[in-house]
């Protein structure tokens, strides 16, 4: 008897989100929330051959592949009720060689190559060719991609290649290693243009695009679909999926929260909305991690952010010595955000590709794209993030932040000052650049913290200051000085008249001139005025 499957959706009272569940069958299955992506996967298999695409962690990249899978494997049933099931007439079935990178660590070269072979072993199995165990993993990989497509009737075989670069973002900050990486990887996938009359559909999906360190040299075959407008909402919730998909959701959750709809769904899009994938900005998609997360408990919380923050990100902003305030200022062109070879220079194409910021603006006269945080969620994930970084990850220290606020809210400013101060003092710091950098940026991310409205290195017609701090009350005015006094920190705010666009605020003014010092790799000392 032929079992009866339960699609998502047929009991809207049972809603249940699939939170680590990244397998397309077990998510119909078993009658978890699934956003139908199929048109765009119709599109893909009809339009073309062979793809890149470049998304953030937790993206729904696997997703993606996994449902590829399901679609080339023939599994029609899997897609009843869904927009493939009325665009696709043959289901064809086609051998799949599915290849995860994500689930493991890469410490050596063999232990990526030793990752290889578990793969390769495992198709060599499934599709009863030869054992090649004494290849090379390329060799290996040509020898099961040519025999395995001879088990389907057009000669054909499909790849899927999951998180490609794991290995080398693993070995960001080791050149050795990541070159041993990338002649292994590069080899492996050039079977993709080598092997190409044997290949019906391939996929490469990644965090980022390594263009420059050549694994794509060989591969000119792939076409970069990252930044193309009709594949922007590839991976992640539209608003009409969101409210469509979701809509008992959102009402149980602003019931839950003591608003009403419309409240609930502007508080959804400042927390996890806000993300652009090409120049058209009208097609804007949410986090479909921190959505579900959200939706399974009723919280606005930072899930994308508390999965962790990658150890990549962390080694480029250890050796950059790049100021943070530039990050929303320096427009970038399409070639500057597709590849990351020169992160330790310019960390911005970094930064986007892993979904820290995002398309804000466009400008199609100089071809230019001004990128921002893309919602609440990141902006005070990564302000979190790097007070704790600059703060050596100390926890627990004499710094605390609330009482920091508090003293901030109520004009005491050397109360603040003092705790400014322990902030520094606990810290273990081993980062490499300018210190006024590193100084301005750790202010700059803790006031950003605070959910103040800060500026750093704020220009007026005489210079510029270093830091604007403004609150309900106060506005303070710091000029950091690293390796010289306070008094010349206050002479500088007088002598550029930083206080000069505050003469008619009604709010009190303070001046603090700030003295670091790199020897003791903290605050020394500091002054106020009025």
């Amino acid at each position: 008897m032929k079992k009866t499957i339960k699609f998502a959706g047929d009991n809207p009272d049972d809603m249940k989100y699939s939170i680590g569940i990244q397998t397309f069958k077990d998510i119909r299955t078993d009658n978890f929330a699934y956003v139908d992506k199929t048109a765009h996967i119709y599109r893909l298999a009809s339009e073309g051959k062979c793809y890149f695409l470049s998304r953030p962690r937790r993206f729904g990249k696997s997703l993606l592949l996994s449902t590829l899978k399901s679609y080339f494997q023939g599994n029609r049933e899997m897609f009843e009720g869904l927009a493939i099931s009325k665009l696709e007439k043959e289901w064809k079935k086609y051998p799949v060689l599915h290849l995860d990178l994500s689930a493991e660590q890469y410490n050596t070269k063999e232990a990526l190559i030793a990752r290889l072979n578990t793969h390769l072993e495992r198709w060599e199995k499934q599709y009863c060719v030869g054992n090649y165990v004494s290849l090379s993993p390329a060799a290996r990989f040509e020898r099961v991609l040519r025999e395995s497509a001879q088990q389907s009737p057009e000669g054909k075989v499909v790849i899927l290649i999951d998180e490609y670069d794991k290995p080398l973002l693993e070995a960001i900050g080791k050149p050795e290693l990541q070159e041993e990486y990338r002649q292994i990887l590069k080899a492996f996938y050039s079977n993709i243009k080598s092997c190409d009359e044997y290949i019906r559909f391939a996929m490469l999906t990644g965090v980022t695009k390594f263009s420059h360190l050549s694994i794509f040299s060989g591969l000119n075959n792939l076409r970069d679909i990252s930044m193309l407008p009709q594949y922007a909402a590839l991976c992640g919730f539209t608003q009409q999926e969101l409210e469509t998909t979701f809509s008992e959701s959102i009402d149980e959750f602003a019931a839950s929260m003591n608003v009403d709809r419309e409240e609930m769904l502007e508080l959804l899009r400042k927390h996890y909305d806000g993300y652009h994938f090409s120049r058209d900005l009208s097609i804007g998609v949410y986090n479909p991690f921190s959505i579900i997360n959200a939706f399974a408990s009723n919280f606005l919380d930072a899930y994308w952010f508390a999965t962790g923050t990658p150890n990549f990100l962390v080694e480029v902003i250890k050796h950059s010595d790049y100021a943070l305030d530039r990050l929303s200022t320096e427009p970038k062109t399409a070639e500057d955000l597709d590849a990351i070879d020169t992160m330790f220079s310019d960390p911005i194409p970094l930064f986007f590709q892993s979904g820290y910021l995002t398309i804000k603006d466009y400008d199609a006269r100089l071809e230019a794209y001004q990128l921002d945080f893309p919602n609440k969620e990141v902006e005070q994930g990564f302000a979190r993030f790097m007070a704790l970084y600059y703060n050596g990850g100390n926890r627990h220290g004499s710094f605390n932040i609330f009482r920091f606020v508090k003293a901030v809210e109520d004009g005491k400013v050397e109360e603040f000052m003092t705790l400014l101060q322990a902030f520094y003092a606990d810290g273990d710091y081993q980062l490499v650049g300018r210190l006024e950098v590193y100084f301005q940026n750790s202010l700059m991310v803790l006031f950003r913290l605070m959910g103040f409205y800060v500026q750093a290195e704020r220009h007026t017609s005489k210079g510029r200051m270093d830091v604007t701090l403004q609150t309900k009350d106060y506005v303070y005015i710091l000029e950091l000085k690293v390796d010289k006094t306070a008094d010349e920190a206050l002479q500088q705010i007088e002598d550029k008249q930083y206080a000069a666009p505050f003469k008619a605020d009604t709010r009190k003014l303070f001046k603090i001139g700030v003295c670091f010092s790199s020897e003791e790799r903290g605050i020394k000392d500091w002054k106020v005025t009025t």
